[in-house]
Parts: C-alpha cells; sequence; structure tokens
C-alpha cells in the first residue's frame, strides 16, 4: 500500500512544480499564456506521468497545436522538474487536454439556459415563479399567481 501513497505524493508534487514551470519557464511566442495545470497521473511504476492542461480562453481549433508544442517540450520540462524535485526516477511526461472544465462550463450553461426558459414559459402562463427563480424581481406584479 505504500507505493501508492508515494505515487499521490510524486503527482501532487509534479503539480505544483509543473504549474510554475509553465508560466515562468516555457518561453515559447507560440504557446497560449493562460495554461493550467488542472491533474497529474502518474504510473504506479513512477516512470510515465500524463498532465492534464486546460488552456483558459483558447478557441478550440487551437488545443492541438498548444499540445503538440508542449508535448515536443516534454524533454526540457522533464529536465526541469528533475532539478526541482528529490527523486530517483523522473517521469517521462505527455500533456493531455482536460475537456472538464470546458465541459463543465458548457453544463452550467445548458442547466442555466433550461432554467430561464421554464420561468420565461411560468411566466408566459401566469404562474408564478419558484421560490427564490426570479430574485431581479421580473414577474409582472399585477399578474395573478395560480
Amino acid at each position: 500500500m505504500k507505493e501508492f501513497s508515494r505515487v499521490d505524493r510524486l503527482s501532487q508534487q509534479m503539480k505544483k512544480e509543473m504549474a510554475v514551470i509553465l508560466q515562468r519557464e516555457i518561453k515559447d511566442p507560440r504557446l497560449h499564456s493562460m495554461i493550467t495545470v488542472s491533474d497529474v497521473e502518474v504510473s504506479r511504476d513512477l516512470s510515465h506521468a500524463k498532465v492534464f492542461v486546460t488552456f483558459l480562453g483558447l478557441a478550440d481549433d487551437k488545443v492541438e497545436d498548444n499540445l503538440k508544442i508542449l508535448n515536443d517540450a516534454s524533454g526540457f520540462v522533464r529536465s526541469l522538474i528533475g532539478k526541482r524535485i528529490q527523486a530517483r526516477i523522473v517521469p517521462h511526461i505527455r500533456f493531455v487536454f482536460d475537456e472538464s472544465l470546458n465541459e463543465g462550463i458548457r453544463m452550467a450553461n445548458l442547466v442555466s439556459n433550461a432554467r430561464a426558459e421554464d420561468d420565461r414559459r411560468r411566466l408566459q402562463s401566469g404562474q408564478a415563479l419558484d421560490d427564490g427563480a426570479d430574485a431581479a424581481g421580473n414577474a409582472d406584479k399585477d399578474e395573478p399567481a395560480n
């Protein structure tokens, strides 16, 4: 069981160091400036690390280009990680796009739009809105509540 905690510790340490390296050390002008490291998964044998990144505000068609740039620089990034952490083995690094943030934003927008549409239909049919649903007080005060 001890190896799992070691893997977790290495993952967390790499995640912290990776965030700093991507912000301060990588100077490629083609690379998007707002890169976030959302997670690092290290294999049980510590030989490979999958680094999940998101690019805030980057168009979808540019994501692949930025991933290629990062993966091309993975050897350099690995050498920087090796200097910063005390580990006998520094995992080979592969960058992967983390779609969970974008997917979460998309889902939140869908829920928000569906609720707004429900509220609009209730108002049109003369029903009162649920408590707190219309915090801005947009309901017509003259309409009778059912």
